[in-house]
């Protein structure tokens, strides 16, 4: 018979073997280094947060400050009631920083093909981006991906969701955004707490972008901002047709490189060509369209295959979803529930769901809905996925 003592003992044995075998993985294998770099940066926001609501009764916050703190309050509550949008605490205390940029975020893609360079990460799955806390890491492995034959796009990002797991404080990185950007980020980040399908990225991203817009849009609104809701409806329109010019980009480079699977010199030139006409139609065309965007902005924009790519997992498709608003009666809380539940029901393939509930046509391929991660180059010759 096994003793007690001995059940004890093996106890014992397997939660030091347990023990030795995360510490090695967090320090010896580099998605365990990365992780363990992630978690202590994460762990020192949690262990900041301060209630908005003791520092907005705190008499020596200043008023603009506390301005800004209740609108994150009134935003959060609109989304939670107007939206029917799920939180527990996120956005109910704010943490502060130790620098001004939150983190920098990596794309990479193939020069002479629309595939992402993909990352995997446990519960989310495939992403086709990487966040750096350490922004020495995130410039090293961006010049990497540029020596290994990918283009490569490095941006800061103010926000980010740790999609339920924790209770997200605000962040001061958020805090600087004016009052509009702020709310639309507020509920933005919300969509994502209410749902997150693992793998779709460009579906989870691009949803909520349409919801963070719209949403605001209905918040503003609510408190009889008219003014302000008025500009957040002429930014968005600027962001669809921005939509529409990364979209048509996509479509042609996709057709570019179709057209010559076994040659990559070929690729590569039809691929500057593109991007020579899209540069002058961004001072011409897309320009004249754009109301809250001057054209100084335009001249900044980067054109490479990854950041097509990066600007496509945010901006996707998003006039599927002012079709279906339509369909619901312009109801935007009728709108996320459909789009939530449409998406759950073809989790593999969400923006299938939502054009067979519009009646649309489906895709002949992947390639044609949304950005593809990790599909390889057809020609022998291009580099090789890591």
């Amino acid at each position: 018979m096994v003793t007690r003592r001995r059940v004890l003992c093996w106890a014992r044995r397997l939660a030091l073997g347990a023990l030795i075998l995360t510490a090695a993985f967090l320090t010896l294998v580099p998605i365990g280094r990365y992780l363990a770099r992630a978690a202590w940066e994460e762990g020192k926001i949690l262990a900041r947060r301060r209630p908005i609501d003791a520092l907005i009764a705190e008499p020596a916050t200043d008023p603009a400050l506390r301005a800004k703190l209740q609108l994150v309050l009134d935003a959060r509550r609109f989304a939670i009631d107007s939206l029917g949008l799920t939180a527990d605490e996120e956005f109910t205390t704010f943490s502060r920083l130790d620098r001004d940029t939150l983190v920098l975020v990596l794309s990479a893609a193939y020069r002479d093909s629309l595939a992402f360079r993909s990352w995997w990460f446990p519960v989310v799955g495939r992403v086709p981006y990487k966040g750096f806390f350490d922004f020495e890491a995130g410039r090293r492995e961006a010049t990497a991906a540029d020596a290994a034959g990918f283009d490569a796009v490095l941006r800061p990002a103010s926000a980010f969701s740790t999609l339920g797991w924790f209770n997200d404080p605000l962040l001061p990185t958020t805090l600087a955004l004016d009052s509009l950007s702020l709310a639309n980020t507020i509920i933005h980040e919300l969509v994502h707490t209410t749902y997150y399908a693992p793998g779709e990225a460009v579906f989870n991203e691009s949803v909520a972008n349409f919801v963070g817009s719209r949403g605001a849009e209905r918040f503003f609104r609510a408190r009889g901002q008219l003014s302000a809701a008025d500009e957040v409806v002429r930014r968005w329109a600027d962001e669809r047709v921005m939509a529409r010019f990364w979209s048509a980009l996509y479509a042609s480079l996709d057709s570019a490189f179709a057209a010559h699977p076994g040659d990559r010199a070929a690729r590569l030139l039809a691929r500057d060509t593109l991007f020579t006409r899209a540069r002058a139609a961004l001072r011409t065309t897309v320009a004249a369209q754009l109301v809250t965007l001057d054209s100084a902005s335009l001249t900044r924009v980067r054109l490479n295959t990854a950041s097509v790519l990066a600007r496509r997992i945010y901006l996707t498709d998003v006039d599927l979803f002012e079709r279906v608003m339509v369909r619901e009666g312009g109801d935007i809380r009728r709108t996320i529930a459909r789009l939530v539940a449409l998406a759950r029901s073809d989790r593999k393939a969400p923006y299938n769901a939502v054009r067979i509930y519009l009646g649309d046509p489906l895709p002949d391929s992947v390639a044609h809905a949304a950005p593809a991660a990790g599909r390889a180059p057809a020609a022998a010759d291009s580099t090789t996925q890591n």
